[in-house]
């Protein structure tokens, strides 16, 4: 079993979604993909790229993004909690999961999340510009710290001790040094935005070798503390100085 890893396909659009149905039905059948979150907000494009990846691959293992979650335009209305139940609903009627994936001696945990301002505190720029700000709607009286807690206590941390290879996975970024120090002081502003601290002491819990998250569009690979982070977003079709628009192979599992 390869493992492969992809996030923020972004099938809205129709190029990307154009280079999911391209994939072999062959080629997959023995391997696994992580899918790092973001396909899509509207439920058809999620259905059918979910789907078309299901089709391909021995198994998907899905966790979503902030796109995933928006509720702009959708009737009737619901909050962003009520989105991720369907989601959660339609991943699996897609034959993906979001569950903890065992075989044999893998295992790889899926961490929900959200911002909680740990990166820090946003400015009134990215206040009046971050979409997410309009097109998600949460419980009255939520602040982004709820919303982090909320997904955190989903999360299962299970008993990793007979697991030789453990891989976790978030959308969201869980240390904010994965940015590149090329990443310029204007792009900077959105840091608080990106992620959250209490993705990594999560996964710390598990000592995983490969922390596989989304997000940022800044596709790399790089040790910290003894866990490899991988990001390989997809992005848009004007994307594609920091994005590979590939899927990368990330283990090979032999057990």
């Amino acid at each position: 079993m390869r493992i492969f890893a992809l996030s923020d396909i972004h099938a809205d659009y129709q190029p990307n979604m154009a280079w999911v149905h391209q994939l072999s039905r062959g080629e997959y059948v023995d391997d696994l993909l992580i899918l790092a979150g973001d396909v899509s907000h509207k439920r058809e494009l999620l259905d059918e790229c979910l789907t078309a990846l299901a089709q391909r691959f021995r198994q998907v293992l899905f966790v979503p993004g902030n796109h995933d979650l928006w509720v702009i335009g959708q009737t009737p209305a619901i909050d962003s909690l009520e989105k991720f139940e369907q989601v959660r609903h339609t991943a699996i009627q897609c034959g993906a999961t979001m569950d903890i994936v065992r075989h044999g001696q893998l295992l790889v945990v899926p961490l929900l999340g959200w911002y909680d301002y740990s990166f820090g505190e946003p400015g009134r720029e990215l206040l009046r510009g971050w979409t997410d700000y309009r097109a998600c709607r949460w419980p009255t009286g939520f602040q982004m710290e709820d919303v982090a807690a909320y997904f955190e206590k989903l999360n299962v941390v299970p008993s990793a001790d007979s697991a030789r290879m453990r891989i976790t996975v978030s959308h969201f970024l869980p240390r904010i040094d994965l940015i590149p120090s090329f990443v310029s002081a204007r792009h900077r502003i959105l840091d608080p935005v990106l992620g959250t601290t209490r993705l990594e002491k999560q996964l710390r819990q598990l000592d995983p070798s490969i922390h596989v998250y989304g997000h940022s569009h800044i596709n790399q690979s790089v040790e910290l503390e003894g866990v490899r982070y991988v990001n390989n977003a997809f992005g848009t079709p004007q994307e594609t100085r920091i994005t590979a628009k590939q899927l990368v192979c990330i283990e090979e599992a032999w057990f």
